[in-house]
């Protein structure tokens, strides 16, 4: 590495960047700032990921309670640091009908539609430069993602996560393309022909993401590129597959596809809501052999499924509506009649109980009390107020979700819904117990006959030992001998699977020139 890439930085200096942007998005950006945050760990270097501004309803809960876009705070993980809302100063969460819920520096501060959130980037734009000035300050090397591609001219006037954030932070840029998609070589030179010549200096190479086959078949193109754009492709990732890792935003759901479980494979089934949120939570068990986990919006489709999810949602009423609509409803109630397992999380658990009240409107639609699906015996009040804490938590109920000798089990809270006991007025812990802080509401709940269960806890399913007696509970439900020992998922085994492959495939000692350069 060149030392000036390396020598120390007195008070007064700025951390180094390199800015990943691409060429459209679900290009690759994410994971390959994840594989790069790692590498520059290994290579003893204080590395931090920055995004502007995150549009997804995946998002994390940092330990000081902040909400903030679940890839930033994979990357801080791969880089060995602790996530903080200034990795991803702006996160928008679409709740329908052209509504925004703004997350600003970890906390939801106001609705918008898209008209109103365009009349403040002025003040954004501020809150951005703020919050990379204070990783620069405290990093040796951040490493930022843009958002989709900097070349959509239509909303250039707007932009401050792509070239107007390179601009400020004269950070040398690359930019990713998806060559499994085709035309990546028009679309690289398509989106140097759109930026102005001021935006065209700061890209200083590409990188082919996704590339299957032999390599040197790739070489002319890789040459005509170089010599139609005076720069230099610094790599050709491998198609990685199924990284292990959760996508960033809701892409990923339209290409997936249903597949019915192998021999010995245990099914579930995750409900596809509307406006699904946190399906981030379900990548470990994605990852594990024993396991077929499918997307389904279809009645039919829950028929041969060991156990159906009803995960979150970022518009609880508007997709309880559309389960009955679809006759998923229906589908659930005939499914708890034969004891089936069932589990909702955080909004799924809410609508599967009897009542959700948000008389004040806190979703952003009108004012509203309906009842839910009656298979849990809990109401929920909408409140202004948004909970959003780490915690641990031991379960005190056992079902087919666990038992208490699971021990403290991990995970977090991220929603305005509070649940209570029906006919209660006051909260009180129904499946787990907190482990720790005590929380003033209530946490999830069982049938009377253990086959619905609903917690408002996410990311239970990355604690290893939870994931592993729900498969082998699964399995022994229909007399299928699997083997959860080795499941297959382990997030330092990922991300160090993700830099070796980096190494490999990318010119780091061009890159690392370039990130000295500045």
């Amino acid at each position: 590495m060149p030392r000036s890439v390396r020598e120390p930085r007195g008070r007064d200096m700025k951390a180094k960047t390199l800015m990943i942007q691409g060429t459209a998005s679900a290009v690759g950006k994410s994971l390959l700032t994840t594989a790069l945050c790692r590498r520059y760990r290994r290579a003893g270097r204080r590395v931090a990921p920055f995004k502007a501004q995150n549009i997804s309803l995946n998002a994390a809960v940092t330990p000081c309670g902040c909400e903030i876009g679940r890839a930033q705070a994979e990357q801080a993980a791969a880089a060995g640091v602790v996530p903080t809302p200034q990795m991803n100063p702006l996160l928008l969460k679409p709740e329908g009908e052209g509504q925004l819920q703004m997350v600003v520096m970890g906390h939801a501060v106001d609705r918008a539609v898209a008209a109103a959130y365009l009349e403040q980037r002025d003040r954004l734009r501020q809150v951005v430069s703020a919050a990379i000035a204070q990783l620069r300050a405290e990093y040796e090397l951040v490493i930022i993602e843009g958002a989709g591609s900097p070349a959509e001219i239509n909303l250039r006037e707007g932009d401050i996560v792509n070239m107007d954030l390179a601009l400020r932070q004269r950070s040398p840029v690359l930019i990713v393309g998806d060559i499994d998609r085709g035309g990546v070589f028009a679309s690289f030179v398509g989106t140097l022909v759109l930026l102005s010549e001021a935006e065209r200096q700061l890209v200083r190479g590409f990188l082919v993401n996704k590339f299957r086959g032999d390599q040197t078949l790739l070489r002319p193109g890789l040459d005509q590129l170089e010599a139609l754009t005076a720069r230099p492709v610094l790599g050709v990732m491998p198609h990685i597959g199924e990284s292990g890792l959760p996508d960033e935003d809701g892409v990923a759901l339209e290409r997936s596809e249903y597949r019915v479980a192998d021999a010995g494979q245990v099914e579930i089934a995750v409900i596809r809501l509307p406006r699904i949120s946190n399906f981030d939570e379900f990548a470990p068990l994605v990852a594990m052999p024993a396991v077929r986990l499918n997307y389904v919006d279809r009645p039919a489709a829950l028929a041969s499924a060991d156990l159906v999810i009803l995960p979150g949602s970022k518009g609880t009423l508007n997709d309880l509506r559309w389960l009955r609509e679809r006759g998923l409803a229906q589908a659930l109630a005939e499914r708890a009649a034969r004891q089936l397992p069932i589990l909702g999380i955080c909004g799924g658990c809410q609508m599967l109980g009897m009542r959700i009240d948000d008389s004040l409107g806190v979703e952003g639609g009108r004012p509203a009390s309906v009842a839910g699906l009656n298979l849990l015996p809990i109401e929920t009040q909408f409140v202004a107020d948004k909970r959003t804490v780490q915690l641990r938590a031991r379960i005190v109920r056992p079902s087919f979700l666990g038992s208490s000798q699971l021990g403290e089990l991990e995970g977090y809270l991220i929603h305005h819904g509070r649940i209570r006991l029906s006919g209660c007025e006051t909260p009180v812990p129904l499946l787990f117990e907190t482990c720790g802080a005590q929380l003033p509401e209530g946490d999830g709940a069982s049938s009377a006959d253990g086959a619905v269960v609903g917690t408002m806890i996410h990311g239970l399913f990355e604690n290893a030992a939870l994931r592993r007696y729900v498969v082998h509970n699964l399995a022994e439900r229909r007399g299928l001998a699997v083997s959860a020992e080795v499941d297959g998922w382990d997030r330092q085994a990922i991300y160090e699977r993700l830099a070796d492959i980096a190494e490999r495939a990318i010119d780091f000692e061009r890159l690392d020139a370039i990130i000295a350069a500045g």
